[in-house]
């Protein structure tokens, strides 16, 4: 039988996925770790990750022998993704210059700013190009001795196979891509060169970046030496095949079936982020609008929101109290459904009740930090339904704040697909995502799979592909007849959203000053 393997970095676990040819899963793996905060950075050190890895897999193939009673020396091809950005400079001998500096960091505002200005393009703090002009910035000794920049998902896949290259869409997080190219913007790379050629560095950005590869295609061969990084039993064999590494966007996105243009996907959970494909690129910079790709190189505008269900799960955990209190305790996911349900029964509005669920800063709403309130009025319909709906509005607001400039720039989208905790309660989260976007919103049960299954898919595509678009590959040989439940917009809702975000709007102005004085 032959498997495909897919292995992704989150910021919490690492997951491994092995699947057969009809892409159902086989085996799975997986290995819990922690980023720290070290002299002000948020890092994982290689020894975490060459055993983070070397765990993971040794997981899936403990559970492959378990179920086939077959040991696992080989697979189809396979796969590595990782949470996107951040910053790893290697020199020349291979080493790093400075500990890993992950997306989560806050610590390139300078560069953002001058760099988005310098190519009228925007440019995140967590991207890698704002990571490498801050250090030129700040006049660290490292920048000189660079050889190469590579994300997490980059320095693996250079491990396993000797080669420096990613995915486009992972590329896409690094630096601004060029769509019809699928490789860097040519002209953004000879402006950062000429920003920083008074430097006198003896390299130049195209020097640094990997090299770029789209889905489909072979990105390396794992060597001997790759084959006992990731299994120092000595059991797995050299040779397999690679496809180019992916973010955890892309994996996302193939997930969930959310390539094509005028789709899309809204992962909502802590936070919430919405990735649109579009037909054509913006017609101008979106500080609120991230622009990355497709794992075959479309253009993607990226909706990233901090804050999502910590408020909502925060209002869950007072009345699961209550109930212990009350001697009649209940289960969660009980309490939940139960509770969200209800809340379909609520005004249209919220009868008036608004609410900030910022736990963290919002860069959105441009908000450094948060503090969760809830307002309402005198006369508002203050009751259960009411509360728990309102918490669930304050859940998507802020992504409808961004989606709202999408819908402006009039992109067009045909189908939206829904995952992660907002949308386990049938018929509640779905329903409103569709209110809030104005579009009808499916759920499937592989989007629960993750983004080691979407890898997966992505390695087996690059073998298995026969020259097939990603699109249609998807469509016709992976998602072909699985079932999805779509909600259609009510209008009812879709009228009770916009009455909510006009005081939404107007609650943010307490919501900064609550941030100022309390």
């Amino acid at each position: 039988m032959t498997s495909f393997l897919g292995i992704e970095f989150g910021s919490t676990r690492i997951k491994a996925i092995l699947i057969d040819e009809k892409a159902n899963v086989i085996a799975s793996g997986a290995h819990d770790w922690e980023n720290r905060l070290e002299n002000g950075v948020w890092t994982y050190s290689l020894d975490d990750i060459r055993e983070g890895l070397q765990d993971a897999y040794a997981n899936v193939a403990k559970d492959y022998k378990e179920k086939t009673g077959e040991t696992l020396t080989a697979v189809g091809s396979m796969g590595i993704s990782a949470m996107m950005h951040g910053y790893m400079p290697f020199d020349a001998e291979g080493r790093l210059l400075t500990p890993f500096r992950t997306w989560r960091n806050t610590i390139t505002a300078e560069a953002s700013e001058k760099l988005s200005e310098l190519f009228g393009f925007n440019i995140p703090q967590r991207w890698s190009i704002a990571h490498l002009y801050q250090a030129i910035l700040n006049g660290e000794e490292h920048v000189s001795e660079i050889k190469s920049v590579l994300t997490l998902a980059g320095y693996i896949q250079w491990v396993l196979t000797g080669r420096k290259i990613v995915g486009v869409g992972e590329a896409s997080g690094m630096f601004p891509i060029d769509s019809k190219t699928c490789g860097y913007d040519e002209e953004m790379l000879d402006k950062f060169d000429e920003l920083i050629a008074k430097k006198g560095f003896g390299w130049k950005i195209r020097d640094v970046l990997p090299e770029v590869a789209v889905a489909g295609e072979t990105a390396g061969m794992l060597t001997e030496e790759g084959a006992r990084f990731l299994d120092p039993t000595g059991a797995l064999k050299a040779g397999i095949p690679l496809c180019p590494p992916e973010g955890d966007a892309g994996t996302g996105m193939v997930a969930t079936d959310s390539v094509r243009a005028r789709t899309g996907n809204v992962s909502a959970g802590t936070s919430v982020f919405a990735m649109i494909v579009l037909e054509k690129a913006l017609s101008k910079l979106y500080p609120e609008i991230d622009m990355v790709t497709t794992p075959s190189g479309a253009p993607v505008a990226m909706v990233h929101c901090n804050n999502c269900c910590t408020d909502l799960d925060a209002w869950m955990k007072i009345f699961m109290e209550f109930a212990e209190l009350s001697g009649h305790p209940m289960r969660k996911p009980d309490l939940y459904d139960l509770l969200l349900k209800n809340a379909m029964n609520g005004d249209p509005d919220c009868g008036g009740l608004t609410s900030c669920n910022y736990f963290s800063g919002e860069p959105i709403t441009h908000l450094d930090e948060g503090r969760p309130m809830l307002l309402r009025r005198p006369d508002s319909e203050f009751n259960i339904a009411n509360l728990i709906r309102n918490n669930l509005f304050s859940a998507l607001a802020t992504l409808k704040i961004g989606l709202d400039i999408l819908l402006a720039e009039n992109v067009g989208i045909d189908k939206i697909l829904g995952h992660g905790g907002y949308f386990k309660t049938k018929g509640v989260g779905q329903k409103l995502l569709a209110a809030a976007m104005k579009t009808p919103v499916s759920t499937m049960e592989t989007a629960g799979e993750g983004g080691a299954w979407g890898m997966a898919i992505l390695a087996k595509f690059a073998v298995d592909g026969g020259g097939m678009s990603l699109e249609d590959y998807l469509d016709e040989k992976v998602f072909a007849g699985m079932k999805a439940v779509t909600e259609q917009p009510d209008p009812r809702d879709v009228a009770g959203f916009e009455a909510y975000m006009k005081n939404y709007a107007k609650m943010l102005r307490a919501e900064e000053a609550a941030v100022k004085s309390y």
